[in-house]
């Protein structure tokens, strides 16, 4: 991504307060333990989003164990 693409325009508020905090380099420890924090919470928050489709959509536990002993792979036409 170059310098260019990254203008004030192009992002909101919390990720030009995110560079301020970040302008200066961390050492190497601490910037690894930032980014498992973030990939931490973007987990939970897909677990979430993932909870509330299966909610919404009536997926359950059966429905998943179901689905894994179906076969997915459609027949090759030179076997016919």
């Amino acid at each position: 991504m170059g310098a260019k693409e990254l203008t004030s325009d192009s992002l909101n508020e919390q990720q030009v307060m995110m560079l301020r905090l970040l302008k200066k380099p961390l050492p190497a420890a601490d910037f690894a333990q930032i980014r498992r924090l973030a990939v931490k919470l973007l987990s939970q928050q897909l677990d979430e989003a993932i909870e509330e489709w299966e909610s919404a959509n009536n997926i359950t536990a059966e429905t998943y164990e179901q689905l894994s002993k179906e076969h997915f792979r459609s027949s090759s036409k030179k076997h016919q």
